[in-house]
């Protein structure tokens, strides 16, 4: 079941969502304005970036892609 969390700073201001429960543990994040951000995978421990780049590889937290 997929299952949408919405990110926001602190000002309580929508930054992006995290869309999880896709195949293989994998979670998704997106900007506001719905462009992707990168992904997480639960399965391999790692994160990328929009380009497919290696942000992490020994931790699978999308909200590393988020700018605070």
């Amino acid at each position: 079941m997929l299952k949408i969390e919405y990110v926001r700073d602190g000002k309580h201001q929508i930054i992006g969502k995290k869309t999880s429960g896709l195949a293989a543990g994998e979670t998704v994040a997106h900007d506001a304005h719905g462009k992707i951000l990168g992904r997480s995978s639960q399965l391999f421990g790692t994160t990328r970036d929009a380009k497919g780049s290696l942000s992490s590889t020994n931790q699978a937290d999308v909200n590393m892609l988020f700018d605070w």
